[in-house]
């Protein structure tokens, strides 16, 4: 009987995708209609922006805020268009009235590096890195967060890993979101098959980055919606 060879780990992505990440708590007498605008309006809205790839929606089951939006584009320029500036020039009432019900909000303009497997999981780990890790320079962040991705990569349940690395200039701050000590950091987020996988994914990329796995945030995606969908 012979025996099939072990899949080597997928090669991390040189590509490099923009994302916009939005978390928020929302008061309980508001999560109804917050959700069904995020569903029925916010996130078709974005989708249709010229360079959205895609849009999905989380909620958290530990840490972090209790929803979570990640909008992948094809580059950091998306956020600069026409298309995208366009966007908040016309908000909808609905909007308006929603966004500002979003309660310790936190949007991150980022570049995704370090992009290691493919798919959507059903499950997310987003684990917040050290000031300190970004001392020795972006690249060699990103080569760490690439050399965890590969030992992530060899777990069962895994689905992808990325890092996330804010923007400075484009992470500009939403209507409720605090200056006061807003931290820009770089995140690793996991995407796995299910919670207890993305839990074990959580441990082994913390201890891989010499960070705590406590600070890290566990989500279950709600829906997803591509770009491609909408043509």
């Amino acid at each position: 009987m012979s025996t099939s060879a072990p899949h080597p780990a997928p090669a991390p992505s040189t590509a490099v995708n923009g994302l916009l990440f939005v978390a928020s708590d929302v008061d309980a007498a508001d999560e109804a209609d917050f959700n069904r605008w995020y569903d029925k309006e916010h996130v078709e809205e974005r989708v249709r922006i010229p360079g959205f790839l895609s849009g999905a929606r989380y909620l958290s089951l530990e840490g972090g805020r209790k929803y979570l939006g990640l909008y992948r584009t094809e580059s950091l320029e998306v956020f600069g268009s026409a298309g995208y500036r366009a966007a908040f020039e016309r908000q909808t009432p609905w909007s308006v009235a929603n966004l500002d019900r979003m309660r310790q909000p936190m949007r991150r303009v980022c570049a995704v590096r370090a992009v290691t497997g493919f798919g959507s999981g059903s499950h997310l780990a987003v684990l917040p890195l050290p000031a300190t890790s970004q001392d020795a320079g972006a690249e060699a962040l990103a080569a760490r967060a690439a050399e965890a991705g590969r030992g992530l990569a060899q777990q069962p349940g895994f689905v992808q890993s990325y890092l996330l690395v804010p923007d400075t200039a484009l992470s500009t701050p939403l209507p409720r979101e605090s200056a006061v000590q807003r931290e820009l950091l770089p995140m690793l987020v996991v995407e796995a098959s299910s919670a207890a996988a993305a839990r074990a994914a959580r441990t082994q990329a913390a201890a891989a980055l010499d960070t705590d796995p406590s600070a890290a945030w566990l989500l279950a995606l709600g829906w997803k919606l591509t770009a491609a969908e909408l043509n």
